[in-house]
């Protein structure tokens, strides 16, 4: 078995905190050596693992915002897949209470997220698709915050029938209409 599978396999089944290095190199038949001769410990293992099954994170060009932002956030199963909602769990618990993988998942995973985020959202004011008054920080996470809250709060199924409706309805019209104190677009 890969080590990258062994981690996310331990990871489902114990969580973050119980998760050894030991318990991985027996899941992937290896040796604890091998683990440490590539990552420098538990934190970039679980990261390196969850970036693995994520896939690369590409920033998609449908020449729409709208279409931009179904391609990143419908494009790899996202929260349906059940593997992946509970490493997600795991990893909101763990980075509450360990740093150094808050540090390491952020940098690693979460960054390189909000750079196509960034780059979608700032493609689309080039485009004309957001109001310039937006503030990119603030509307940028706001389609994963609202995903993640019905996943994981309301225990909604995340489908691209939902995503649309928070598109549509909610993150599409901020961005094309601004801040409230904002002067409104003569169409």
């Amino acid at each position: 078995m890969e080590i990258l599978e062994a981690t996310l396999e331990v990871l489902d089944e114990v969580g973050y905190d119980l998760l050894t290095m030991d318990a991985v190199a027996a899941r992937a038949k290896a040796s604890k050596a091998t683990l440490y001769r590539r990552w420098k410990g538990k934190p970039e293992l679980v990261v390196a693992a969850i970036m693995a099954h994520k896939g690369e994170t590409v920033v998609p060009d449908t020449g729409s915002l709208r279409g931009d932002l179904l391609a990143a956030y419908c494009g790899s199963g996202g929260l349906n897949d059940p593997l992946a909602k509970s490493v997600l769990s795991a990893v909101v618990i763990a980075m509450g209470r360990d740093p150094e993988f808050a540090e390491v998942y952020r940098r690693d995973f979460i960054g390189p997220k909000i750079a196509v985020s960034r780059a979608i959202y700032d493609r689309a004011r080039a485009r004309g698709e957001v109001h310039p008054d937006v503030d990119l920080d603030v509307l940028a996470p706001a389609l994963a915050g609202i995903v993640l809250h019905r996943a994981f709060l309301l225990g909604e199924a995340v489908t691209p029938d939902l995503v649309e409706r928070i598109l549509d309805q909610v993150v599409l019209p901020a961005a094309l209409h601004g801040p409230a104190s904002a002067p409104r677009p003569t169409v």
